[in-house]
């Protein structure tokens, strides 16, 4: 018997917190503890809290159906800001507040925004002057600044804005699974970001279907890391949530820490946050002795082997869909005689990789992109349990998700409950069987009302049918798992006609310890190209081992410094070499047109900040494509 709060006869988010505050009373909800003062908000004062938010804003004259634009990030007081707007009866826009001016300011103006919250003053000053001539009714600070007593904007602070709320009378406000909860724009690296108009019922969907997933209990610490607003993190936030869980916020700078200190049952995150947890592990690996090295290597690769015959004797594998009953039998027999061994492997090793995680992982709920297969098969071998999601903001974001039991690493597992999904030819629209790869159209109670004031672009994105066509390559196994193969508009056409999907082959070569980072290339060229962004602190460890004395730059060398270093002598660039046609070689389903013939290495890391990778690190190709031009140019004139 489920032991969720059940939440299937609500019609509208502002219905969960009153549930929540009878039901998990003076459990933590909510736990910040690197603002300054430190924040523990329990569920009675989180559903108090969301309600002054509300009532102080139809204290300022907020009526059923308004626009109000939120641009803040992660903190207790976004979520109080967004669920008070919700529960007040209006919409809100959301993004982040570190998003270009521009970008905010045409949100404000598409989404027919009344009023404004915003992170600080700083944040607001950035929309200026143009919010000004807005007819901007009113902005609510999440900081607790004040504004110049002059300031021709009608402008609060949070706590004046909860102190209204004191003060005034709430008017609750009846809405359907059909009204607009939210406009969460899309990021619109391919021209103007369009409005993703999600209702309550999408929202409350995917609350009341996660359960098939992860169930957890009351008082789990949830660590967060990914931004709120985001459409993936936001609504396993309200889940997380509603079933009363502790939400955790951490950051980048302390996240390793906070792994430590709180021991979190569950988190949310992006491919890439697990392989920056792999890639600290293997560090720690290659900084042990030689001795324990070898030690560590033969654990990871006898339990490799005992993990991948356990998944062939359960039909788990993606590798061996097609495999006999004999075989099946065989590789059950291999796990069993490995099993002893694997056990040695989790004492001697794995446990203490979990321990530096917290050492109380339930489970890891990884979106966002696709989990490279090497990082997918570690946590598999350390019992870190990854469930691997899929879905687009278009979708709230989850259409697919795998399940403890239901756990087929390299998938992104089967569809939720009343979910369905189809493969179809991109040219013919044509179904086609499990197992052939095309484009994936999807049809659930998740899929949005459509963009905002866009019917065109709608129209184009859901048929007539209600199939969303999600613009991503896949295929349904015969056991009904997704798996994902790249994105449509990712495919690499080369001159020979040939079609490449550069995810796959950038997760295999991410296996390399010497690369951290890489993007293929060669559009209309002979052959595919690299951009690789090189680890430099293994190059340094592997010149010491062959007794080289290389001269390593530090990251903000200039370009011909770079040429001029030791990355660009023979012995580095022949590793670089090997390393790159081995794992390529190795990876499942390679062809001779997968090989990379040219590579150009760049030493700063694609991030969020130098704008070569999204909220969810994953790499914009166009605008690496654009910054590094004349490189990739130059490595095809050769």
């Amino acid at each position: 018997m489920s032991k969720l709060v059940d939440y299937s006869k609500i019609n509208s988010l502002s219905e969960i917190w009153p549930i929540a505050k009878e039901r998990f009373k003076d459990i933590v909800a909510l736990h910040d503890p690197h603002s300054k003062p430190e924040v523990i908000i329990t569920y009675t004062e989180l559903c108090e809290q969301i309600e002054q938010f509300a009532r102080g804003l139809q204290a300022l004259g907020v009526e059923s159906g308004a626009k109000i634009a939120l641009f803040a990030d992660n903190c207790p007081r976004w979520f109080i800001a967004d669920q008070g707007i919700i529960m007040a009866g209006a919409v809100n826009a959301v993004r982040s507040s570190q998003a270009e001016r521009q970008e905010l300011l045409y949100i404000y103006t598409d989404s027919d925004s009344i009023a404004l919250v915003v992170e600080d003053l700083k944040t607001l000053q950035k929309l200026r002057p143009e919010l000004d001539q807005l007819n901007t009714q009113f902005v609510i600070l999440l900081s607790d600044e004040y504004s110049p007593t002059d300031d021709p904007l009608k402008i609060l602070n949070f706590k004046q804005l909860l102190d209204l709320g004191s003060n005034h009378p709430f008017n609750p406000v009846s809405r359907t699974k059909e009204d607009l909860a939210t406009l969460l724009y899309t990021s619109g690296t391919t021209g103007k970001p369009k409005g993703v108009m999600l209702t309550h019922g999408n929202f409350l969907y995917e609350i009341n279907s996660f359960g098939v997933a992860f169930q957890p209990d009351p008082g789990d610490r949830v660590l967060s890391i990914l931004p709120s607003w985001h459409a993936y993190e936001r609504t396993v936030e309200y889940y997380v949530l509603s079933q009363g869980s502790t939400q955790i916020y951490t950051n980048l700078r302390n996240f390793k820490n906070d792994l430590k200190q709180f021991k979190p049952h569950l988190m949310v995150g992006v491919p890439r946050l697990w392989e920056s947890i792999y890639e600290s592990i293997q560090k720690q690996f290659r900084e042990q002795p030689a001795k324990k090295r070898k030690i560590v290597n033969f654990f990871l690769n006898l339990s490799e082997n005992y993990v991948i015959a356990k998944r062939i004797a359960n039909n788990f594998s993606l590798d061996h869909l097609d495999v006999s009953a004999s075989e099946r039998l065989m590789a059950r027999v291999k796990a069993t005689v490995l099993a002893p061994l694997h056990r040695v492997g989790d004492r001697l090793v794995y446990q203490k990789i979990r321990e530096g995680v917290g050492g109380k992982v339930k489970a890891w709920i990884s979106g966002g992109g696709s989990l490279a297969r090497h990082i997918d098969t570690f946590y598999e071998i350390v019992n870190i349990p990854v469930l691997v999601g899929y879905g687009l903001t278009e979708t709230s974001p989850v259409t697919n998700v795998r399940t403890l039991d239901h756990n087929v690493r390299g998938s992104s597992g089967p569809p939720l409950p009343r979910t369905e999904i189809r493969i179809v030819d991109p040219e013919t629209r044509q179904d086609l069987p499990p197992k052939e790869k095309g484009l994936v159209l999807i049809r659930g109670p998740q899929v949005m009302q459509g963009y905002y004031k866009k019917p065109e672009a709608t129209a184009k994105a859901i048929d007539p049918q209600g199939w969303f066509d999600s613009g991503d390559l896949g295929c349904v196994t015969p056991i009904n798992d997704l798996v994902l193969t790249g994105r449509a508009k990712d495919t690499i056409v080369l001159s020979n006609g040939e079609n490449i999907e550069p995810q796959p082959i950038e997760d295999a070569c991410v296996r390399s310890p010497y690369i951290d980072q890489i993007m293929l290339v060669g559009q209309d060229q002979k052959a595919l190209g690299a951009l690789i962004v090189p680890n430099l602190d293994a190059l340094s460890a592997w010149g010491k081992e062959q007794q080289l004395d290389l001269d390593i730059p530090d990251i903000h060398a200039s370009r011909d410094r770079i040429k001029h270093s030791s990355l660009y002598d023979k012995p580095v660039q022949t590793l670089l070499r090997q390393e790159l046609n081995q794992r390529v070689k190795d990876r499942p389903g390679y062809r001779i047109d997968d090989q990379i013939k040219v590579f150009e290495l760049i030493l700063e890391p694609f991030s969020i900040d130098n704008g070569m990778m999204t909220q969810t690190l994953k790499i914009k190709r166009p605008v690496v494509t654009e910054r590094y031009r004349a490189i990739i140019d130059g490595m095809y004139s050769q």
